[in-house]
């Protein structure tokens, strides 16, 4: 394996690092926008603006991404066939079945050698794009996430990992394709939530679906093998008995854990 220095954390501690001013923000309006989001069931016939739908859609596409590959598809299903295709697929849910407009999730894990190969060509196009970003793109991603023709790298890096690992902090996966997988839906389900708060500060509303067939969502979408679907998004305008009682969470405490 290449041993590649991109960061060094004792030189970063131990700078004088000067503030960078930030966007001004709105921290009210934005847990109003959370606090109002609700996964709605039902939805009323009021139509969902072409403008609102790509407002939320690119407001999906500027959430975090590891290591900035943008693992993720989005399909906004507009044809009323394949609407009600993609409704039936959803198991018929109320939420599928009265969406204004439906969107699908996809993570693409199998896209990350050409999404690569694209930031790079980015940053080699700019001459002031900096050394680390091209040796980051150029050496490291490529080792985290290669896995070798018929996997034949997973065994030695399985193994390297866990060698280096017994001295100092290893990223221990993705080694095999379900960890792949894994790293890809939790970069697109990110994206999912932008957009269903985006929906939300337009007035609009969201629920996500997680309740399909994902085999014949794919095969709808032209989905290849390796692609997996994270979530349906339904949108819309809240209707009577839309939303299925309270909001109800358990305590913070069984989820917030403070070391």
């Amino acid at each position: 394996m290449v041993k590649v220095k991109v960061f060094d954390s004792t030189e970063a501690r131990n700078s004088k690092r000067k503030p960078l001013e930030a966007p001004p923000t709105d921290a009210k309006a934005f847990y109003e926008v959370v606090d109002s989001r609700r996964s709605v069931r039902i939805y009323t016939d009021e139509p969902v603006p072409e403008e609102m739908m790509r407002r939320a859609m690119d407001a999906a596409l500027l959430a975090p991404s590891s290591s900035n590959l943008q693992v993720w598809e989005i399909h906004w299903v507009r044809s009323e066939n394949k609407k009600a295709k993609l409704a039936e697929y959803c198991l018929g849910q109320p939420a599928a079945v009265t969406a204004q407009e439906i969107v699908v999730f996809v993570a693409r894990p199998d896209r990350w050698k050409a999404n690569n190969d694209h930031m790079l060509r980015i940053l080699k196009a700019n001459p002031e794009a900096p050394a680390k970003a091209l040796q980051y793109f150029g050496t490291i991603t490529k080792l985290v996430y290669n896995q070798g023709p018929l996997g034949f790298f997973r065994p030695f890096k399985y193994l390297w990992l866990a060698i280096r690992g017994i001295s100092k902090p290893t990223p221990r996966e993705p080694i095999h394709l379900g960890q792949m997988a894994t790293w890809a839906h939790k970069t697109t389900a990110l994206a999912a939530e932008n957009f269903m708060l985006a929906v939300r500060a337009e007035g609009f509303d969201s629920c996500p679906m997680e309740g399909l067939d994902s085999k014949r969502v794919k095969q709808l979408l032209g989905l290849p093998r390796r692609a997996g679907i994270t979530m349906a998004v339904s949108v819309g305008k809240r209707a009577q008995g839309g939303i299925y009682g309270p909001r109800f969470r358990f305590d913070a405490t069984r989820a917030i854990h403070e070391h």
